[in-house]
């Protein structure tokens, strides 16, 4: 069996040990040749509880390990920078 691996943006880091990511595709709608976006969300484990929002994650599915869990997170490709500090107020 072999593993399927994906890469996301991590919409949601609010719950212990789990991430949200989200995928994003375009497809050709068939009758009228317009691009379409699909998206598809997964919850992720993070055992270490390292990968924050905004981040863009590589996952691999595994085992299930809870009711929606069914992929681990591999590794962190790219850290979210953000727009500075949050107690910045100048624009």
């Amino acid at each position: 069996m072999s593993k399927l691996v994906k890469e996301g943006v991590v919409v949601s880091d609010k719950m212990d040990k789990t991430i949200v990511v989200e995928f994003e595709t375009l497809i050709e709608h068939p009758k009228f040749h317009k691009y379409i976006k699909k998206r598809k969300r997964f919850k992720v484990h993070d055992d270490k509880n390292e990968a924050k929002t905004g981040d863009i994650v590589k996952i691999a599915s595994c085992r299930p390990i809870s009711k929606d869990k069914h992929f681990k997170l591999l590794e962190i490709t790219k850290k979210y920078r953000g727009l500075g500090d949050k107690n910045d107020t100048t624009v």
